[in-house]
This record gives structure tokens, C-alpha cells and sequence, in this order.
């Protein structure tokens, strides 16, 4: 039996939309003046340390590595670091240097396609069922209208081919980071979120610095950017997602990469006077069309 979902998940799941649908204008303004990695670093650095101070305040600490139980938690923070920030925010940051900014949304929503054979095989409760995977594919469809088919078309750049990989590698650490952080043993999620941005700070920093060098001061709008990477998509987001995934699984959670494109359509519409496009509204109704096909099902499966 899988246990309800519950309002505030779906709370959370939207305002996760919300918060990293954002993030895609910020980090364009970022690297205006900075590189992809060094981006990555300072954002999983400040998220780190905001987690961090609170769990101090608060008196709950990092986990205790002495006890076996506490072993495996940082066993398992030290790939959430690496599979759910260090490893895709770079892939990311890198891949959308050489190709189009809708290959990238199309290929955040085929994590909860890596999902579903995942946690079929690795979560319990998490059965692959036929209108599960209808009510995702219902969405997906819906992300491929809003991106249009020009999405795939080639813009000409030597890296094109193995920037492409490197997005749908980010795609795949997304889902794996999902089902790790499902998996890990119960302990308290602040804790957690913070053991996991420590671990991928320790993980990114060395490199952007052995290959960017120390970074030169950004300007105030790239260091705002930075700032609001740092404390909403990372910290924030980190500990939100953490709750989600311990609260209704990473399928449910996987739902969030459905949202994306729509966010960064109406940002770019509200806030840099964009024309809407006129597949919004088709690729709206199927996203949402698929989230409430989801939720249908999981209300009929608590009923029996």
C-alpha cells in the first residue's frame, strides 16, 4: 500500500517548481561574469554554509559518524553531493554552453523516466504501473510542445554531441540522487541537507579552482544571481527536497521536472517582455493533465 501523498507535498513540489524554474534566468545573469563551475561552487558553498549555521543554531549538528547508523547517513550524503548537486549542476552549467537552452528543459524531463525503472527495482512500494507511466509520458508530452521540436536542432558547435550527454548525464544523476536519498536511513532532514551541500562543496571546489582559477569580483547583478542560487534553488531546495522524497518518494518528486519549462516561459514573459508562445496553454493543460492523472491514482490506491 502506498501511503498518501498529503497537501503540503504538493506545496512543497510546486514551490520547488517555482524556486528552479527561477534558477534558469539567474544563472544566465551569472555567466555573464563568471564560469559554470566556479557558479556551481558558489552556490553549493553558500547553501552549505546557511545549512550549516541553522543546524548549529538549533542545536542538531552534522550526523555522528561514530555510530553505524550515522556512517551510513554520510554514506549516503556523500552521494546525494555528488548526484544531486556537484555532478548534474556542473554537467548543466557546462552542457548549456553548446547547446539550446530547450534541449536542457526536454532532458530535465525525462528524469522521472530514469525514475520509474529505478524505483521499481530499488524502492519499495514504488511499483511501475501502467497509469503511472501514462500520467508521465501525459507530461512529458507536455514539456516536448512547450520546447518544440526545434529544441533538437543543431547550432553548430564542435562540443554539440557530448553536450548533449552531458545533459541527459545530469538528468540520470537527478534520478539516481532521488532514489539515494529515498534509501537513506531516517535521521533528521536538516541534518542531511547540510551533511549533503558540505559534501558537494568539498567535491566542486577543487575544480573550480584548478580550472577557473580564484574568480575576479562579479558584478552586483551576477553576485545577486549567486546569492539567490545560493539560498533558494540549493538551500532551500535541498532540504525542501529531501522532505518530499522521505515524505512521498521519488516518483512523486519527480513530478517537479514537469514544471520547469512552464516556469521559464512565464519568467521570461513577465519579467523580460517575451512574446508567449502559443503552446503554452496545450503544454499546460498536458502537464497539469498528468500531475492530476497522478494524483487520481494515488487517492484510488489509499482507498482500497
Amino acid at each position: 500500500m502506498t501511503a498518501p501523498v498529503g497537501m503540503m507535498n504538493w506545496v512543497k513540489l510546486l514551490s520547488l517548481g517555482l524556486i528552479w524554474g527561477a534558477s534558469f534566468m539567474f544563472i544566465s545573469v551569472a555567466l555573464r561574469d563568471l564560469g559554470p563551475l566556479t557558479i556551481v561552487a558558489g552556490r553549493v558553498g553558500l547553501g552549505a554554509i546557511v545549512l550549516l549555521v541553522i543546524v548549529q543554531l538549533k542545536g542538531i549538528g552534522l550526523p555522528d559518524w561514530r555510530s553505524n547508523t550515522g556512517q551510513r547517513v554520510w554514506a549516503a550524503a556523500l552521494a546525494m553531493g555528488f548526484f544531486s548537486s556537484a555532478m548534474p549542476f556542473a554537467l548543466l552549467s557546462w552542457g548549456q554552453k553548446y547547446v539550446a537552452s530547450g534541449f536542457a528543459g526536454v532532458c530535465m524531463a525525462v528524469v522521472p523516466l530514469f525514475v520509474l525503472p529505478l524505483a521499481h527495482f530499488l524502492v519499495p512500494g514504488e511499483r511501475l504501473t501502467l497509469q503511472r507511466g501514462i500520467s508521465f509520458l501525459v507530461g512529458f508530452a507536455g514539456v516536448v510542445v512547450l520546447i518544440g521540436l526545434d529544441a533538437f536542432k543543431l547550432i553548430g558547435s564542435d562540443f554539440e554531441a557530448l553536450a548533449r550527454v552531458a545533459c541527459l548525464g545530469a538528468a540520470l544523476c537527478y534520478a539516481f540522487g532521488a532514489i539515494i536519498t529515498r534509501l537513506c536511513p531516517k535521521t533528521d532532514m536538516l541534518s542531511l541537507s547540510a551533511a549533503a551541500l558540505l559534501s558537494a562543496t568539498v567535491m566542486i571546489l577543487p575544480f573550480a579552482l584548478i580550472l577557473e582559477g580564484v574568480p575576479q569580483m562579479p558584478s552586483a547583478l551576477s553576485l545577486a544571481a549567486i546569492l539567490y542560487l545560493g539560498l533558494l534553488p540549493t538551500a532551500l531546495a535541498q532540504v525542501l527536497l529531501v522532505q518530499v522524497i522521505r515524505d512521498a518518494g521519488p516518483s512523486f518528486m519527480s513530478l517537479v521536472n514537469y514544471q520547469l519549462p512552464v516556469w521559464s516561459v512565464l519568467f521570461g514573459v513577465v519579467l523580460l517582455n517575451e512574446i508567449l508562445p502559443p503552446q503554452l496553454y496545450v503544454s499546460l493543460a498536458l502537464i497539469l493533465g498528468g500531475l492530476l492523472l497522478s494524483k487520481k491514482r494515488r487517492r484510488a490506491i489509499v482507498a482500497t
